[in-house]
């Protein structure tokens, strides 16, 4: 299976098993967030453009099945997806800590960027529910099921070469 084939294919069973299964599992208040798993180990692998791609479709896709706000989760996941490929094509390349350190850092700013954005069109959200008692229980669901999802986008999608990823900016002078 090709690459697009191969990535749709994630994103839409991951979306579709955190719409039916992984979110209804609560543990302690919180639940993982599988799709953002997948799109964190999707960007880190292909980069940025990628990232952003498949992150509005998986958002788009989850606000379909959910019936949620149109579109609400897809700009967040989008903009999740792009930086998170930036952090992969930049400063994350070929680290060790770098899927861990993205899985912390995406899941506390999709949780606060999500709260802001539902708060801004006057959608009824609780701050406190949002950002104290679910982060933390979901933060630690993510952190322990980011190693078996990022080893099975490992498998399913092959590792660039260095010779295939974007080239490097280098500076003139």
């Amino acid at each position: 299976m090709n690459d697009p084939a191969a990535i749709a294919v994630m994103v839409f069973l991951a979306a579709l098993l955190q719409a039916t299964i992984v979110a209804s599992v609560d543990f302690f208040g919180g639940a993982a967030d599988l799709l953002l798993l997948v799109l964190i180990g999707l960007a880190l692998l292909r980069g940025s453009v990628t990232g952003a791609v498949a992150g509005f479709f998986a958002g788009l896709l989850l606000d379909v099945l959910t019936l949620d706000t149109l579109g609400v989760t897809a700009l967040i996941l989008a903009l999740a997806g792009y930086w998170t490929g930036r952090y992969g094509e930049t400063t994350g390349r070929d680290r060790a800590h770098a899927p861990l350190l993205a899985v912390v850092v995406v899941t506390v700013l999709v949780a606060v960027f999500g709260y802001g954005l539902h708060f801004l069109i006057g959608e009824e959200v609780s701050a406190r529910r949002a950002l104290f008692e679910t982060l933390l229980p979901g933060l630690g669901l993510n952190l322990l099921l980011a190693a078996p999802v990022f080893a099975l986008c490992n498998k399913l999608l092959r590792p660039l070469e260095i010779s295939d990823r974007t080239a490097e900016v280098r500076l003139l002078g």
